[in-house]
């Protein structure tokens, strides 16, 4: 039987690596058609990789933890010998001199990358990045200084190498390019050993490892804190006329659409509305410039099973008509309840929003999701009494009421834009119109 070349898949247009995050066949074993061999993740993706044809698993290319670019061969499989070829010739393709020389100095394969210099961190160093920085001197209270260009603020080797020469310089002048975080700042005291954790224990409590999401979750989260001065913003906002258009089209809706129809396409639509209106909500910081997005595509926050959240993207979300909204959004929310998003579709948002009212809620104050400065809260709808100015004067009403709450950058967006932008949207909610067709 011939050999055949198991290729790292292309998982979207925007995607251009993946991690190995587990080898379900080891070398040696058989594999059917369609067959899993291995898991990988793009951020916040976990995809299985299927073999296209059976055999037997002659070689692993690479090991779990490994980034690999999209197209790379990452395993042979067939039933004769495999070629004697050195696994990682794939990264030795890079041209600069220095990392070429770091690849050729590291042993055969990547699995023989000293983990223990850098096991202390809970962020993820690609074996590339721990070779630079291991063969440079690179520490780790070095290494976790470094503002990464990579996905979710990843560290990449382009980022190590910038590192390099400016090593002892208080502060880097200039960031490399796309850097959206603060300046670097170097660390000029001596490497201290890693201390163990000071956090009391006790003989009852359990110690639970964060999973490799949740890890990504709270680098994000952590990252987005130190990259924008948050500010929140509420305003209270009756959805009366839209609860009770619900109510009256749910029905009509399912039947004639087969989709049920949630709040969320609602919010999503007035959200888009008040961007065409308020546009520098709309936008990102790279240094000391604003990147105007020309696109709406709106983040819709979702929580899974397992506790982790993820944000899939609805594209052009103003371009879309309710039946439109609705479908996009019921269709994300299955899919990522399922883990069957794929990586193209968490990418690219420009703005989000997360329902806190989904678990009852009244409102919240979430973080804003970079390289975002916006991400709107909406909470719990409640009755509620509430004072209504009529013809006949003021009277007392029973009122479906619910707050709305925006964090925004104050780098970019000033409590008269985050105001003016939150109110716009609470007065397209409270004019729904609720004769409207669907």
């Amino acid at each position: 039987m011939p050999q055949f070349e198991l290729i790292m898949p292309k998982m979207g247009e925007s995607v251009a690596e993946a991690t190995i995050i587990k080898w379900s066949k080891n070398e040696g074993d058989n594999i059917n058609t369609d067959e899993t061999v291995l898991e990988i993740a793009t951020d916040k993706v976990d995809t299985e990789v299927p073999s296209p044809f059976a055999g037997k698993l002659l070689k692993k290319l690479f090991n779990e933890g490994d980034v690999v670019q999209v197209g790379k061969v990452i395993a042979i499989i067939g039933d004769g010998d495999v070629a004697t070829t050195t696994p990682v010739a794939s990264v030795a393709s890079v041209t600069e001199t220095k990392v070429a020389e770091i690849i050729t100095t590291a042993t055969e394969t990547v699995a023989t990358v000293t983990e223990n210099n850098y096991s202390n961190s809970n962020k993820f160093y690609s074996p590339l990045v721990k070779n630079i920085a291991k063969a440079e001197g690179v520490s780790l209270q070095e290494l976790e200084a470094i503002a990464g260009t990579g996905a979710n603020g990843r560290v990449t080797k382009n980022d190590v190498l910038g590192y390099i020469p400016q090593r002892g310089v208080q502060a880097i002048a200039t960031p490399p390019q796309g850097v959206v975080t603060p300046a670097l700042q170097t660390a000029t005291a001596p490497t201290a050993a890693p201390t163990k954790s000071n956090v009391w224990i006790g003989p009852k409590d359990e110690i639970i490892e964060m999973d490799r999401m949740r890890k990504l979750i709270a680098d994000h989260m952590v990252m987005s804190k130190q990259t924008s001065p948050h500010v929140t913003s509420f305003v209270e906002c009756d959805v009366t006329n839209m609860v009770a258009w619900r109510e009256k089209n749910k029905k009509e809706f399912e039947k004639r659409e087969k989709e049920k129809i949630t709040f969320t396409p609602l919010f999503i639509e007035a959200v888009a509305r008040a961007i065409k209106d308020f546009p520098m909500v709309n936008v990102s910081v790279d240094g000391n410039k604003i990147i105007k997005r020309n696109d709406i595509n709106i983040g819709m926050a979702a929580a899974l099973p397992t506790g982790n959240l993820i944000v899939p993207v609805i594209r052009n979300a103003d371009q879309k008509n309710l039946i439109g909204l609705t479908k996009a959004v019921n269709d994300f929310a299955a899919r990522a309840r399922a883990n069957k998003l794929q990586a193209d579709e968490i990418q690219g948002g420009t703005f989000t929003i997360s329902n806190v009212g989904n678990f009852g809620n009244v409102m919240g104050t979430p973080i804003i999701n970079q390289p975002q400065v916006a991400i709107l809260a909406t909470g719990a709808i409640r009755k509620k009494p509430a004072v209504m100015e009529t013809e006949f004067g003021d009277v007392i009403a029973v009122r479906q009421m619910m707050y709305l709450s925006l964090s925004y950058d104050h780098r970019v967006v000033d409590g008269m834009l985050g105001g003016s932008f939150l109110r716009k949207i609470a007065d397209y909610l409270e004019q729904f119109d609720v004769n409207r067709p669907f």
